[in-house]
C-alpha cells in the first residue's frame, strides 16, 4: 500500500522502503526464531549462547555489541542463563571490574541441538529468494547497516 504522505518523491520512496523493511524484518525475525520457544529460549538468550559458542568467552560489553542489546537488558538475560546452568561468569583476572561470560557444557549441548534447527528455519525464511536475490539482500543490508553504524548510538532496547 503506497503512503499517503505528500512529501517529495524521494521522501515517499524512503518512507515506503522503511515501512517495507520494518515489516519484513519483523516477519523474518518471528519466523526464524519461532522454534526457540520449544527449547525455553528467548531470542536474546539464543543470541548469547550462539555468540559464546562461535567466539568463546566474552565480556558482557562485548556480548551486548554482538547481539545488539543494551548491557542493562543483557544482565537479566545472562542472569537467567546462569540460573539455568547454561553460562557462568568469571571475573577477568586482568580487570576485576569486568566479568567474562563462558558457555557451560550444558549450554554448549543446548546450542549444538538448537543451531541446526535455527539454520533450517533461516533457510526456510529466505526460500522465496533466488541465490542472486539473497546475495543482493545481504549486500544492501550490509551497506545500509555500515552507513548507520557510526551515525548515531543504538536506541535503547524496549526489553
Amino acid at each position: 500500500m503506497p503512503t499517503r504522505y505528500a512529501g517529495s518523491p524521494e521522501d515517499r520512496a524512503a518512507l515506503d522502503a522503511y515501512i517495507k523493511l520494518w515489516r519484513a524484518a519483523h516477519a523474518v525475525e518471528g519466523a526464524a526464531h519461532r522454534h526457540l520457544a520449544a527449547h525455553g529460549l528467548t531470542v536474546s538468550q539464543f543470541g548469547v549462547l550462539e555468540a559464546l559458542y562461535h567466539l568463546g568467552p566474552l565480556s558482557q560489553r562485548q556480548l551486548a555489541g554482538k547481539i545488539l542489546r543494551s548491557s542493562g537488558n543483557l544482565t537479566l538475560v545472562i542472569d537467567n542463563l546462569e540460573r539455568g546452568g547454561l553460562v557462568r561468569r568469571e571475573r577477568d583476572p586482568h580487570d576485576r571490574r569486568v566479568s567474562n561470560v563462558f558457555l557451560t557444557p550444558a549450554g554448549e549441548a543446548l546450542i549444538e541441538r538448537v543451531l541446526p534447527e535455527h539454520v533450517r528455519a533461516v533457510r526456510e525464511v529466505f526460500a522465496a529468494l533466488s541465490p542472486d536475490e539473497l546475495a543482493q539482500l545481504a549486500a544492501l543490508s550490509r551497506k545500509l547497516g555500515r552507513s548507520l553504524t557510526h551515525a548515531a548510538p543504538p536506541a535503547p532496547d524496549p526489553a
